[in-house]
C-alpha cells in the first residue's frame, strides 16, 4: 500500500476506530491515544498492507484497548488479600471462593491459581500443562463457571 492509500483510508478510518476505542474505554483521551496507537501500527506495516484495512485496524484496535484495561486491573494474590485490612465480609467471602476452588477437579483448581493468582499468560499455562491454548481456554472457562455455580448455590441464590 503506498503512503497516499494509506493517508486516504487513514482519514476515512480514523473517525471510526475512535469510537470504537471510546465504546471500549469510555475516556475520550485514553480512545484517542488507543486509535493513534493502532494507526502508528499500521503505519509500520503499511507497505505489505493491501486495500481495505478496516479489519486489522478494528482488530488492532480492539486489542490495544483489551490491553489498557487489562493493565488498569491487575491480578493480586490472595496473600496481598490476607495482608490487606479488609472488612470482614471480603474476607470470608474470599474464603468461600477458595472453599469451592478447593472442590473443583486438579486440573480446573490448577488453572484457575496459576490463572488468577499467578498472573500467568495463556501461552505459558498451555506450555507447562502440555495442552493446547484452546484445551486451556476451555477448561477456564468450564472452571469459573462451576465456582459461580457452586459459589451462588452455597450463597442460596439456586
Amino acid at each position: 500500500m503506498s503512503q497516499e492509500e494509506f493517508q486516504q483510508a487513514v482519514r476515512q478510518l480514523r473517525p471510526h476506530i475512535t469510537e470504537l476505542a471510546q465504546h471500549y474505554l469510555a475516556d475520550h483521551e485514553k480512545a484517542e491515544d488507543a486509535a493513534q496507537d493502532a494507526l502508528l501500527r499500521l503505519w509500520q506495516m503499511h507497505e505489505r498492507l493491501h486495500s481495505p484495512i478496516d479489519g486489522l485496524a478494528n482488530t488492532l484496535t480492539r486489542n490495544i484497548c483489551i490491553d489498557q484495561l487489562r493493565r488498569q486491573h491487575p491480578t493480586i494474590s490472595t496473600s496481598q488479600i490476607e495482608a490487606e485490612d479488609t472488612e470482614p465480609t471480603n474476607h470470608q467471602q474470599v474464603e468461600r471462593i477458595m472453599q469451592v476452588v478447593d472442590s473443583l477437579p486438579e486440573l480446573q483448581q490448577t488453572i484457575l491459581r496459576l490463572r488468577h493468582m499467578q498472573g500467568m499468560e495463556m501461552k505459558e499455562l498451555a506450555a507447562m500443562l502440555q495442552m493446547n491454548e484452546a484445551a486451556v481456554r476451555k477448561a477456564l472457562s468450564r472452571a469459573r463457571m462451576a465456582v459461580r455455580d457452586l459459589y451462588l448455590k452455597q450463597q442460596g441464590y439456586e
